[in-house]
């Protein structure tokens, strides 16, 4: 059964099982995710009010990229998970001759950079989400000022830690170039979450202080 098919229950009682997975990659991507439900929930709490007509348009614009690209976390969920295994799987391979430990060795690096890969992916959506709750902010019905405070939590949880995966697989590349790269992305997307964040942090205080 795949993972998002499961109960909340269920999908807790894995997380917390012995297994090493899933974990927090899948955990990141599942964050991700509630962070663009609850931006879809703002952009219907807005959409059909008259109050909001102006931006009725942009809200429904951005209705549909939640769902898009909630939908799209939600299947990480599950990648991430094959990602891990097929890292075990490469780590169980026989190397008993020359011939089997360059094997090994290339589908070693191989798993791992697509264990890095896709947490990279779930980083991206999140900033990407992040990148959207200004417009909230800036125009959506403000009833649900909190709820857009929580999306933005959830999509910074995301992006950190999908990020501490996509360092902890990049470091064990043995491909510099690989490893160079997925490391420049992780620190620009660290850097771009951390400035947005801050900005929505500061935004949803002002908006809460009596």
């Amino acid at each position: 059964m795949n993972l998002v098919d499961l109960t909340l229950e269920g999908f807790t009682e894995e997380v917390a099982s012995s297994s090493p997975a899933p974990g927090g990659g899948s955990v990141a991507a599942y964050a991700g995710s509630q962070g663009y439900a609850l931006v879809a929930m703002v952009c219907r709490l807005t959409i059909g009010r008259e109050k909001f007509a102006a931006v009725e348009g942009e809200m429904r614009e951005l209705l549909d990229i939640a769902e898009d690209k909630g939908e799209r976390l939600l299947s990480l969920v599950d990648e991430d998970t094959q990602g891990f295994k097929a890292v075990m799987d490469a780590l169980s391979l026989p190397k008993s001759t020359d011939e089997e430990k360059a094997k090994r060795r290339e589908a070693m690096e191989k798993a791992t950079f697509k264990a890095a890969e896709i947490p990279l992916q779930t980083a991206k959506l999140c900033l990407e989400g992040l990148r959207e709750v200004p417009k909230l902010l800036d125009g959506a019905n403000p009833n649900a000022l909190s709820d857009m405070g929580v999306a933005a939590l959830m999509f910074k949880a995301g992006l950190d830690g999908a990020l501490y995966n996509v360092r902890i697989n990049a470091i064990s590349l043995k491909t510099e170039l690989n490893k160079k790269d997925l490391l420049n992305l992780a620190d620009a997307f660290t850097m771009e979450g951390n400035i947005l964040a801050a900005g929505i942090a500061q935004k949803v205080a002002a908006g809460l202080t009596v």
